[in-house]
Formats: C-alpha cells, structure tokens, sequence
C-alpha cells in the first residue's frame, strides 16, 4: 500500500484487489489518464491511487483541466516544477521513490513527458510492472526528449496499450514480444467524445464579432520552434502574412508566452491581427478547435482530437509519431517552412482541406479495453 497520507483509496481487508499507481505530470496526461481512472475506480478489480507530479505546474496548466475533466483530487501532488529535462527526471524520480514503498501491483504511466520515463525508471528498478498507455508512437528523432521518453519507458514496461498499428509495428521491430502489446485505441479521445457537448462555443471565449471568414487556431509549444529565435521569427512571419486574409488565434503555452516577450514578438503579431489568447481550459480549446476553419500546432495530441473532429490540421514540424493522422485523418505536415504553411492555408480556405475518417478503435471506448487488458493480465497473475 500507498503511505498512509494518501492510502485513502487502499485495499479493502479480505479482497484481492489490483494496487495501481496512476502518474501524471503534464496537461496531455490529464485528458489520457481522465477516462483510465473514472474506469478502473468503477472496478471491483482495482484500487487507485492518482501520483501528480508537478511538471506542469501553472495553475492554468493543471487545475484547470482536473476540474474539466472531473478527475479527482490527486492523492499526492509532488511538485517538482520545472528545470531542465534531466532535473526534472532526477526530481520526479527522486520523490515518487518513497511513494512505493508498499508495493502497489503496477504503475500506470501514460505520454511521453519526463514523468512519464521518470516513473517508470523507478517502478522497473523496483521491480514492480509498468503499464505504458500511447506505447510506440514514433518521430525518429533523437532530438526530441520526448521521444528519448517513449523509448524507453517501452523498453521498461510490462503492458503497452497502442493508439495505432504503426505503434504496434515499431514495438515488434524493437524487440518487445507481441503478448506484452495491447491496441485498444486511444484514451484521449474517450475524454473528448464525452465532453464535446459540454465545449465553450467559440463566440464566447472570443466575443460575437467574429468576421464571417472564420478563423485559424494556432498552438506552439516545442523547443524546436519556440526556443530557436530563427525559426520562431520564420513562423512568425507566416503567421502574421496569413493574418492579412483569416483571423489568426494563438492560444499561447507558458512556454512560448516568454520566448513572444523577448524583441518586441508578441507586439508582431498583435500588430498584425493575431489574437493572442492565454492557456485555455480544455472545453475551451475544444471550442476553438471545432469551430476553426483549420488548426496549425506542432502538439501530437492536438493532431489527434483534429482528426477525430474532422477539422484541417497543419502539423509545423517535419514528420509526426501519430502517422494515422496523416494517412486517414485530417492532418498534414508542413515543417517550419512559410511557404508551405502558406500554401497549405491557401488549399485549405478554397477547397475546404482533408476531412479523412475516424481511425480504427477510436471509439470512446478505450480505457473499457485497458481495464479488460489488465483483468485478464491480474487474473493470469493470481489465478
């Protein structure tokens, strides 16, 4: 068991329940764990305990979207803040340690932030089983952290639940046997085809004098397009061109708002007609996103819930782990090139742009899947 400060969710005496730690850190695990622990708690399989690590720590970031998204109150908040990729590891991994202590039956880890590779590191190391939900997405880019992360918490975990069969692919060629693989779809569109109906519509976050074009939600977060002044000027230069014909929405990360502050950047595009917003809550965000004409981010989650909505997605990096969203959803990606954003943006506002399908099990009944998965691992378990 859990210590006792957060062991209210503990194993009744008599009954041979599951143990499970679920770990979040970052805004993306919230709408991936959501679903996952409303599941798992309605089980007569499972006791839960929710670890929040405190990677994202703005409160716009996170208590926000545990309100949103009705996740309760975490049973251990780590605060472990920001600091370089490495410190942050080293924190995460150096306060969840003590938190498993008693021996819980599996952690949960879910994405591909530094918690989720920090959790991990510590659950294998003490021998307890991992279970990776988003396992074997892919980029092929060593320079991507997260990507470091998914690597290996694959490599670490014991189940690993699959969003696509690309994933599936990648976890064979990489050694990991075909019993330890799940696809069962993906988790986070449980969280939004259950809070569609309860999205801000778009006229209210952004007032009723919308100009009848519509407008363009833009998202920007990476270290490759924020943190490099080049390449965050390029874009800027496409953003404030495609702001001359569409109004240009920027929801803007904690991140990317320090990066707009330096050399007068944010001015730039307020200059222009970008609408420069802050983070937004998550019913907000799928407002936005459903009433836009097209998206344009560089977030893999955001690539998915385009898909699943059927709304334009224009991916600003050069290749995408989340490939069925190219090839049977809504997405395309254009790099960090203006020319190509540009154009793209032109193809769309003429011919209306890609509207693909919804991808094989992503049904809303994704974390129904992983609770089965983990009954039937338990059982083999425990007879």
């Amino acid at each position: 068991m859990l210590p006792t400060d957060i062991g209210r969710h503990g194993r009744p005496t008599g009954n041979c329940l599951m143990r499970i730690v679920c770990v979040v850190g970052a805004r993306p695990n919230f709408v991936k764990i959501a679903p996952i622990v409303g599941a798992l708690r309605a089980e007569p399989l499972a006791t839960v305990d929710l670890v929040h690590t405190g990677q994202h720590y703005d409160i716009d970031m996170n208590q926000v979207f545990f309100e949103d998204l009705g996740i309760p109150v975490p049973d251990v908040s780590l605060g472990v803040g920001s600091g370089s990729h490495t410190q942050q590891t080293a924190a995460v991994m150096q306060a969840f340690e003590p938190l498993l202590a008693g021996r819980p039956d599996l952690v949960m880890v879910v994405g591909d932030v530094n918690s989720t590779l920090a959790a991990a590191l510590v659950a294998a190391k003490e021998g307890i089983p991992v279970a990776h939900v988003e396992a074997g997405l892919r980029s092929f880019d060593r320079t991507m952290p997260e990507e470091i992360n998914r690597v290996l918490t694959d490599q670490l975990a014991t189940l690993l639940f699959t969003t696509e069969h690309s994933a599936g692919r990648h976890l064979e060629t990489e050694g990991i046997g075909a019993d330890r693989v799940h696809f069962v779809g993906n988790v986070m569109i449980d969280s939004l085809l259950k809070s569609i109906a309860r999205a801000v519509p778009a006229e209210v976050t952004l007032g009723r004098d919308l100009p009848a074009a519509g407008f363009a939600l833009l998202t920007l977060h990476r270290p490759a397009n924020v943190d490099d002044p080049e390449v965050l000027d390029r874009l800027i230069g496409a953003f404030t061109t495609l702001a001359r014909d569409l109004l240009v929405v920027f929801a803007v990360h904690p991140r990317t708002a320090g990066r707009l502050a330096e050399s007068g950047r944010r001015e730039r595009l307020e200059e222009a007609g970008v609408r420069c917003l802050p983070p937004q809550s998550y019913f907000q965000i799928l407002g936005l996103m459903r009433a836009a004409r097209f998206v344009m981010t560089d977030s893999g989650g955001i690539q998915e819930e385009t898909t699943a909505l059927g709304v334009p997605c224009l991916t600003l990096r050069p290749g995408t782990e989340r490939p069925v969203t190219v090839e049977e959803g809504t997405n395309t990606i254009v790099d960090r090139d203006p020319a190509r954003i540009l154009a793209a943006a032109d193809d769309i506002l003429t011919t209306g742009g890609k509207r693909g399908r919804i991808p094989e099990l992503w049904d809303g009944r994704t974390a129904e899947r992983i609770v089965e998965v983990l009954r039937r691992w338990w059982h083999s378990q425990h007879g």
